[in-house]
């Protein structure tokens, strides 16, 4: 292969992805160099625009544009009664793509001690504000059934304990260590399902 500098570090990048290693890096800049004005020019022109107008919404968590409000948080065509939980971005498309639930999302941005995160770097007081603002109904906790997220979900539940709000989890269908990106649609359907309740305020 030929040692060209600029190559070299495309790779390197492209190899980080998720899914993703040095062979498969390889074959898709070879598909890029090789396809430069309908690939190379589009993507970087993209990727440009993402970086400077693409955000995480500082109230919700999920991703907004700065050249719009959030759709998520900021709703006025749609008010929703109930707010799903979820750890990160990548659970909240899971769950949106599957059609199962209709309401707001609240992305905490990882879980309590998984990498370095503290109970303060997560977006939790701005859910316990929401669920005041929006006269919330339901809270529920989509966090994944690993250690880390069943901490945090006990926390959440813990912080919002003086609010009279419904606060469920998801149940049946959510095996022990899972995590939610990774589970298909029929599981999704019986864990939102069968969701049992957490705490003794009705609503």
């Amino acid at each position: 292969m030929q040692n060209i500098l600029e190559i070299e570090e495309l790779i390197k990048l492209i190899s980080k992805l998720p899914g993703l290693g040095p062979k498969s890096a390889k074959r898709i800049v070879l598909k890029l160099v090789n396809n430069r004005n309908e690939l190379v020019k589009p993507l970087a022109n993209t990727l440009a625009q993402v970086y400077k107008n693409v955000v995480r919404c500082n109230l919700c968590g999920t991703l907004k544009s700065n050249l719009a409000g959030c759709s998520n948080c900021e709703s006025t065509k749609n008010k929703f009664k109930k707010i799903c939980v979820v750890e990160d971005i990548a659970d909240q498309w899971s769950i949106e793509n599957s059609n199962i639930f209709q309401g707001y999302f609240h992305i905490l941005g990882g879980t309590i001690s998984s990498a370095g995160n503290k109970k303060e770097d997560l977006l939790i007081n701005s859910l316990i504000e929401r669920v005041k603002k929006e006269k919330i109904d339901e809270v529920i906790l989509a966090t994944s059934a690993t250690v880390e997220g069943q901490t945090t979900a006990f926390y959440i539940q813990d912080s919002l304990s003086n609010i009279d709000v419904k606060i469920t989890k998801l149940a049946q269908g959510l095996p022990v260590g899972g995590e939610i990106e990774n589970l298909d649609d029929g599981t999704l359907l019986s864990a939102f399902k069968n969701r049992s309740k957490l705490n003794s305020n009705s609503s």
